[in-house]
């Protein structure tokens, strides 16, 4: 975008929202670029602590008098004169930042002067997406602009947007959930600019930005990557909660987790999950040595969350409210993956708190289905010896019961309530709901708690088998 077209689009935004500091310190940045340094210190100066926290100091003028705005203009303007006589690539490299709207013309969200990644690179290793890659999930509702505005400033005011990439991210919501495959919108991106701390800023969301948004085929390709890895976060964290749920002790390896039926808490593995487990389980141990709720399951019918890796979201702002903070702010929940069965629209959702991470159809029994809840004391690998009889490929046994999430042989059933009991899966959706949720699992059976329809999935999750997850020495005999 054009200097006079950023300028305008500000002008216009901060008029609209004169409380939004973040608009008034682009707007600064915009007049600093232009020599209107009385201008640009007066925004500043209605920015706040937002100029505090991105520029690493306070203001000049912040504590003194007005009248000493004109003395500092002069000394202002004899700094820039003398920065303009140097050379052109040392200004590039002294400019603060500025927005694009539209867009990186490179199309890979990159600062000016900067190579493109490599088209190889692998954009789902964990180590990228701990140290160079920050998402914040921004709370959906309200206008678009003021979206922006709060992804703007959770990506910007945590002080670690020149550590490198940012994403703010809104899920779709329905209702009280938010759903991870549902409609996502990119709302900006923050890439590296100098190595000061500075970020290059693009926008993503034309709706949110009123402007021609930037080319974001980027972007997207890292939330995938950045999205997989947090999925095989859920799972581990999940099952090493449900590991010392059941044993009392932590798993000291990944093994411990992935062993032959019945103990197989996991259905297989992974590479992320094998860089993964170590910082992942001493979070979770760091965090029950500091007092924090014990694991799911002891001495509580709800359970406890598995520990969010450190480093892994922005912290909390400095110089910002904790309300102020919620409400920029909707973090992805901690808690263990659980299974929601919604009896009334013959749905089964995969969920963590309130985002539902999975949704399938299935089939039930109506009246015969049990409401109640239960946990997954059994996953079983072709049971009756069989991947096609009327159980399917995969078999997972709720507590205490006759009753079980399985396949089936009548996959017009699905939808319907034609079973004596049990619920049916599609096949492929009953073998990435095997891989997914682990031994000890909650399923929670009621009727009208899970929206609409189940979002689309692009993208199926799959673990790696490792053991042997058959029982020959049991005929299974559920109330299908």
């Amino acid at each position: 975008m054009e200097t006079n077209e950023d300028m305008n689009y500000l002008k216009r935004y901060v008029q609209n929202h004169p409380d939004n500091r973040m608009a008034w310190y682009l707007l600064g940045k915009q007049y600093v670029r232009e020599g209107k340094d009385a201008k640009a210190n007066y925004c500043f100066l209605q920015s706040g602590s937002i100029y505090d926290a991105y520029e690493r100091k306070q203001h000049p003028l912040a504590n003194e008098p007005q009248q000493m705005i004109a003395e500092w203009n002069r000394t202002r303007r004899r700094r820039l004169l003398a920065l303009r006589t140097a050379s052109a690539a040392l200004l590039l490299a002294l400019m603060t930042m500025f927005i694009r709207p539209h867009g990186y013309e490179d199309g890979a969200g990159e600062a000016p002067g900067r190579s493109k990644p490599s088209a190889a690179a692998p954009v789902a290793a964990p180590a990228v997406m701990k140290d160079g890659l920050q998402v914040v999930f921004v709370k959906p509702g309200g206008s678009d602009a003021a979206m922006l505005g709060n992804a703007l400033g959770a990506l910007l005011q945590g002080g670690r947007s020149g550590a490198g990439r940012g994403l703010a991210v809104s899920l779709e919501q329905d209702g009280k959930w938010r759903k991870w495959t549902g409609t996502t919108r990119l709302l900006a991106q923050t890439a590296p600019m100098d190595g000061q701390g500075r970020a290059d800023v693009g926008l993503l969301d034309a709706r949110a930005c009123d402007c021609k948004p930037g080319n974001a085929s980027q972007a997207r390709k890292l939330y995938a990557g950045w999205r997989a890895w947090q999925e095989q976060k859920w799972t581990l964290s999940s099952a090493i909660a449900h590991y010392r749920e059941r044993t009392t002790a932590w798993p000291a390896a990944l093994d411990d987790l992935v062993r032959p039926y019945p103990d197989n808490v996991l259905s297989g593995s992974s590479g992320t999950m094998r860089q993964l487990f170590a910082p992942l389980l001493q979070a979770m141990k760091t965090k029950a040595g500091q007092g924090a709720a014990p694991p799911a399951g002891a001495g509580s019918s709800e359970g406890s969350g598995a520990a969010d890796m450190p480093d892994m979201r922005v912290p909390a702002t400095s110089g910002v409210s904790a309300a102020a903070a919620s409400a920029i702010e909707s973090p992805l929940p901690e808690e263990p993956l659980s299974i929601v069965v919604d009896k009334a629209s013959h749905q089964l959702a995969v969920v963590s708190g309130d985002v539902i991470v999975r949704g399938y159809m299935v089939g039930l029994g109506g009246g015969k289905t049990p409401e109640g809840s239960f946990r997954i004391s059994e996953k079983v690998r072709h049971p009756n010896g069989r991947d096609d009889s009327e159980f399917g490929s995969r078999g997972m046994v709720l507590s205490g019961s006759l009753y079980a999430i399985h396949g089936t042989d009548e996959p017009d059933s699905i939808g319907k309530d034609e079973s004596h009991g049990c619920i049916r899966m599609n096949r492929k959706d009953l073998e990435e709901l095997y891989d997914l949720v682990p031994l000890g699992t909650k399923v929670h059976i009621k009727s009208g708690v899970l929206p609409g329809q189940p979002a689309p999935i692009a993208t199926r999750f799959r673990l790696q088998p490792a053991q042997d997850e058959t029982n020959s020495a049991v005929v299974y005999e559920w109330l299908d």
